[in-house]
């Protein structure tokens, strides 16, 4: 099956490295232009130089309202209007509950959850105008099933899932599908960060493995950006035409939770 993006233009937030940067290049591939955010200017440009010509860099901390209310008519004034939004910016700040303070919540509050609200707030209208729109919030397996010392993380996490379902059902009469992609165990700057950390002569490989066997993961394996990117296209394409208010995990059988 060939999927298409041509004619269409993509919002990729947290999308000069990992899974929002793969997103980006399957989304390029199949003929969309490529709005990549991150904070990172530098990181940005080399996402974009990989990706070629269909891609362009728009450095912006969402977190920032000033900034925020520039971002989406300069992509609209460079490479169209936004026909899908990938919410896909985040952290996995965790741990004990009472060693949260209010600044840990706010901060990650701010981040996954109001900038999801405040862009999908921006790009609707046009969406709505136009008959014809996609929003995926990336998430992460633990906004279905939480463990102890997940917190904010997870929290925040299951907020952007009752927001997904929200705006599925706002959106529908309009031709607008909001879904949300939980992330399971996906190869990232975010283990390779965890692993240089490390620093105990494993292997980057063998780390991998071992997270794979430590997490139970019925394939027995680190899953690929470029397999989440996969589903990520198959949801914003024409291809997926009656799929929303759904969160599907991307894990390779690990949650629990269907």
């Amino acid at each position: 099956m060939e999927i298409s993006l041509d004619g269409r233009t993509a919002l990729i937030t947290g999308g000069s490295q990992g899974i929002g940067r793969a997103i980006g290049k399957r989304f390029a591939a199949a003929g969309g232009k490529v709005a990549l955010v991150a904070r990172g200017r530098d990181a940005l440009e080399d996402a974009v130089a990989e990706i070629g010509a269909n891609a362009a860099a728009f450095p912006c901390d969402i977190t920032d309202t000033g900034q925020l209310a520039k971002l989406v008519p300069a992509i609209t004034a460079k490479l169209g209007p936004v026909d899908i939004l990938i919410n896909n910016a985040g952290s996995s700040k965790r741990g004990d509950f009472l060693e949260m303070t209010d600044e840990d919540w706010q901060s990650d509050l701010d981040l996954k959850l109001f900038g999801a609200i405040r862009l999908a707030r921006l790009v609707m209208p046009g969406m709505i105008e136009r008959k014809w729109g996609r929003i995926i919030n990336v998430l992460n397996t633990a906004a279905k099933a939480p463990p102890a010392s997940s917190a904010p993380t997870s929290v925040s996490r299951a907020a952007g899932m009752a927001l997904m379902k929200v705006l599925a059902g706002e959106g529908a009469p309009h031709n607008i599908l909001v879904n949300a992609l939980l992330v399971g165990r996906i190869d990232s700057e975010q283990w390779a960060k965890r692993h240089r950390a490390l620093n105990d002569g494993t292997s980057y490989q063998d780390f991998l493995d071992g997270m794979a066997k430590q997490a139970k993961i019925p394939l027995g394996r680190i899953g690929e950006a470029d397999e989440f990117a996969r589903m990520a296209l198959f949801l914003a394409s024409d291809a997926g035409s009656y799929i929303t208010g759904t969160a599907i995990n991307v894990d390779g059988g690990m949650s629990p939770v269907v």
